[in-house]
């Protein structure tokens, strides 16, 4: 039944769930209590309970959507501290430990929110500062109440490191399948090589056995034709008609061959579009988009797997525009994100081998980005001596993921 759930979307109903459940002792603590003939009203709890219990179940409700797939910002910490206040905010109204049960679902989201570290420290501290709610409200002596808190903290780590090896499978499937993505889009260029490779081996082999062959016949029928006479003559004119037309037949499948003999590049860029985990790909190239030189088209497809490895592993990013056009001699391509960006955009051992990659065939790449705005990087290979095939057309979308 929860097959089709993935690690995150089963923790935040599970912690639905809880803070559900922990309303219906809240109830019960508002209900008159019948002591014989008189009702007496439960007076330790108020409203400010209730609030407490309604900001926490929105502040979890906010952080949990799509927790595997976006990147945090300040509203997400603002909400964070909200969430754990709000927690011990119940114990300390409801004068009852329900703030801890509900620190515990806090502690489901601190590894997707929080480094490791950090997440553990926050534990600590509200751990901490519960304390003197378990004195003032179940009325506990402060070694009793350290002790309360130490055994929840022992609970709340635990779940703590359950969401914690959560999120690395989650991390891991997404890897998965980013690699995944990859190995297609490899396979696919493979594929398009090898019958590249293919067609050009048959078109020679037409070429140097046919067409060799079929012109020393055609050569020794001429000779033929001037030392026969009567029908014998004309049989081997006929003969030197059909091998001339036969020559010149296998000559046009060579040269349609060779005419068609182009790596297909968008068959072999366009599954790096798919499934990339947390990362919509909105691909733009032009039709028809073909090379003929596998080296080149081996550079162009892992300068895009290295972007869109950046984009989703350093940049964080939730989109990512690339744009790939002919520019004359060169196919260029224009590559965008909105990821955080960073100050020295020319650090890391990824754009350094792109930059290798392309100069080795003359291109070049131009980078930049600036803290929030994002990565812009513009890279031009040169198509080299009949690289580029087709009249150079237009860009038009061929695929948004």
């Amino acid at each position: 039944m929860f097959t089709h759930l993935d690690h995150s979307r089963l923790l935040r109903f599970a912690g639905l769930f809880t803070w559900a459940v922990v309303g219906l002792p809240l109830l019960l603590l508002s209900l008159p209590v019948d002591q014989g003939d008189e009702l007496v009203v439960a007076a330790a709890l108020g409203w400010q309970a209730w609030l407490a219990w309604a900001i926490f179940g929105f502040s979890y409700a906010w952080l949990t959507r799509a927790l595997s797939a976006r990147r945090a910002g300040a509203l997400d910490y603002l909400l964070l501290v909200l969430l754990t206040g709000s927690a011990i905010a119940i114990s300390y109204y409801s004068a009852s430990g329900l703030g801890s049960i509900l620190l515990m679902v806090v502690a489901c989201v601190l590894p997707w929110l929080l480094p490791l570290s950090v997440g553990v420290a926050l534990l600590v501290l509200c751990e901490f500062v519960i304390v003197p709610v378990y004195m003032r409200g179940l009325g506990m002596y402060w070694g009793e109440a350290v002790m309360q808190a130490v055994l929840y903290f022992g609970v709340t780590g635990f779940v703590f490191v359950t969401s914690m090896v959560a999120r690395q499978q989650a991390q891991a499937r997404d890897e998965q399948r980013r690699l995944n993505a990859e190995l297609r889009a490899t396979r696919a260029l493979l594929a398009e090589s090898a019958r590249v490779n293919e067609r050009t081996r048959i078109s020679r082999e037409l070429h140097d056995l046919l067409g060799h062959h079929l012109t020393a016949l055609s050569l020794n029928l001429e000779v033929a034709s001037h030392i026969t006479e009567g029908k014998a003559h004309e049989h081997v004119g006929q003969a030197h008609t059909l091998a001339r037309l036969l020559l010149s037949d296998v000559r046009e499948a060579v040269n349609q061959i060779r005419g068609n003999d182009a790596i297909d590049m968008s068959a072999t860029l366009l599954p790096l579009a798919d499934n990339v985990p947390g990362l919509r790909i909105d691909m733009v190239m032009p039709r028809p988009f073909l090379l003929d030189d596998p080296e080149r088209a081996h550079v162009l497809l892992r300068c895009t797997q290295e972007i869109i490895t950046n984009a989703v592993r350093h940049a964080q990013a939730q989109m990512l525009r690339l744009r790939y056009a002919w520019d004359g001699d060169a196919i260029r391509l224009q590559a965008r994100d909105d990821g955080r960006g960073t100050e020295n955009p020319n650090a890391g051992n990824g754009l350094a081998g792109m930059r290798e990659r392309l100069a080795s065939y003359g291109g070049e790449l131009e980078v930049e980005s600036a803290p929030g705005q994002g990565f812009a990087l513009n890279l031009r290979l040169p198509r080299g001596s009949g690289a580029g095939l087709g009249k150079p057309a237009p860009p038009r979308p061929v695929a948004a993921t």
